[in-house]
């Protein structure tokens, strides 16, 4: 593959106004290929959508070359772009006897921005998007396009607007681009030059504000330039055997070390370090939001292990959405690199590598999940460490800042204040009772939510009698003590023991506090 990349100047807008007229975006793709083709290119499958894109039009062009990594006639290019100016720009290369044939030098696929916007993530080729495939590039410094993990954190990042907001690793771009929606100014590291080089494009083929490109690893770049109000990262958080290590694999093979994957430091730690050091970098009520692999160690709590990570002064929500033993990890993680394509004798001294590593470090399992942090200062952080691996709603980034909204108010009020608050039930909540057919009383109350985190929580007749009538009128106090006449309880016992069901209410987003204006 060719070391040379397109660049970014003054012509990149008339690329840009090409693909639109074509319609070569996220609705014209999925138009012309139809649904099921259009999942497939997610999974690197691509033979759906060639045979979805030969009639030959500027979209089908555009779509060959692009995103199918397929050569196409110079007559029919000419058609769908400005074919001399893309050619001098490094956007194509002539292939074949007598320059006939022109092939992409990149991949670019269209991507939907939050608010509709049309964008384009520009990466290497073949790399557009991940799938069982694996990647089609066995370069060290390869640079993949948007996939499953770049688009939760998106969907995570709290969309408020900030004076300062800095992408960790940006890769090909992705967050970088999502911040610059909401961003003054946007920074973005990483320690692979060439991903700098494809984030510029991304951006300006998307017509987004140029960021402030950084190489180094980690903080390095950004620590004489702090603090900034948002930090976000999908970092290469793959815990693997050739981080940190120079050794080869069990059975003398060494495993291929990826720039987008391996961070270069031992098991978890370079994920621990991101979260530790972050405080560093943020301003007062500033956020860091990121992605992260965390080893479950033999003998070891999880939770525990991801309490020591946050640093002094800083709230934190970490919820772990998925746990994988160590042989699905290793076919996991191998099969992205492509290692299964290498032969069967290579692949097993690869996997073997990766289970001794595990079996050296106690490894039994490797967690994935978000990590929030939030700069309050306060004396007593609060810290949520949690698993949640039932679906979701996305976007989440309200949700987000709501959790910790609520943490502020759970702090400033002690029991008396809470029982003198009003309260309204959030939106998406219903009420479901589980018992036998015709019983006078069911045996479980729970409440449900269908927006957010789609939390459900089981009550007793109290607690759901209390949340059926929180509608901002009455403060809680009051509430529980017409409760209490009703079902012939103590009003004072009754308001002892209820405020810390209360508080989970309200930690978990079913109740809202309402706050005079």
């Amino acid at each position: 593959m060719s070391t040379h990349l397109p660049t970014a100047g003054p012509n990149i807008s008339d690329l840009r106004a090409a693909f639109l007229a074509a319609s070569f975006t996220v609705d014209g793709l999925l138009e012309r290929l139809g649904a099921p083709a259009y999942a497939a290119l997610a999974r690197s499958e691509t033979v759906p959508a060639l045979r979805a894109t030969r009639r030959g039009d500027a979209l089908d062009t555009l779509t060959r070359l692009f995103l199918l990594r397929q050569e196409a006639p110079r007559e029919a290019v000419n058609v769908a772009l400005p074919l001399e100016r893309a050619l001098a720009d490094g956007w194509l290369r002539e292939s074949g006897e007598g320059g006939g044939l022109l092939s992409a030098t990149v991949d670019v696929r269209p991507y939907g921005g939050p608010d509709g916007e049309d964008w384009w993530i520009v990466s290497d080729l073949g790399c557009a998007v991940g799938g069982a495939g694996g990647i089609n590039d066995r370069r060290e410094d390869v640079v993949l396009g948007v996939g499953g993990a770049s688009t939760t954190l998106a969907g995570l990042t709290i969309r408020e607007p900030v004076g300062r907001a800095l992408d960790v690793g940006t890769g090909s771009g992705v967050l970088a681009l999502h911040l610059s929606g909401h961003a003054t100014r946007v920074t973005a590291t990483d320690l692979n030059p060439r991903a700098l080089r494809f984030a510029e494009l991304t951006l300006a083929l998307s017509g987004a504000p140029a960021a402030d490109l950084r190489q180094g690893s980690l903080y390095e770049p950004v620590a004489a330039d702090v603090p900034y109000d948002l930090v976000v990262s999908n970092p290469p958080f793959v815990i693997s055997p050739t981080a940190g290590r120079s050794t080869t694999g069990g059975r003398g093979v060494a495993a291929d070390r990826l720039t987008y994957r391996d961070g270069g430091l031992p098991g978890d730690e370079l994920c621990r370090t991101l979260v530790q050091n972050s405080v560093d970098l943020l301003a007062e009520g500033g956020y860091c939001q990121m992605l992260a692999n965390w080893q479950h160690v033999k003998g070891e709590d999880w939770r525990d292990r991801l309490r020591t990570w946050v640093p002094r002064g800083c709230d934190a929500w970490i919820v772990q959405r998925e746990v994988q033993d160590v042989s699905q990890y290793t076919e996991l993680w191998l099969r992205d690199a492509g290692a299964h394509r290498s032969g069967p004798e290579e692949y097993a001294a690869r996997y073997d590598a990766w289970l001794e590593e595990f079996e050296r470090t106690g490894t039994e399992a490797v967690g994935f999940g978000w990590i929030t942090l939030r700069r309050s200062g306060a004396d007593s952080p609060a810290i949520t460490v949690e698993e949640w691996t039932h679906p979701v709603e996305q976007p989440l980034g309200e949700t987000v800042r709501a959790h910790f909204e609520r943490q502020d108010f759970l702090r400033r009020n002690d029991d008396a204040a809470l029982l003198n608050t009003r309260f309204t039930l959030a939106d998406g909540v219903v009420q479901e009772q589980v018992g036998p057919p015709g019983a006078e009383d069911p045996e479980h109350v729970v409440l449900r939510q269908h927006r957010g985190m789609r939390r459900a929580t089981q009550v007793d007749t109290v607690g759901a009698g209390f949340a059926g009538v929180c509608d901002g009128t009455l403060p809680a106090g009051r509430i529980l003590d017409a409760i209490a006449q009703l079902v012939g309880e103590d009003p004072v016992q009754l308001r002892d023991r209820t405020p810390r069901a209360i508080r989970l209410l309200v930690e978990q987003g079913f109740l809202l506090p309402v706050t005079d204006s």
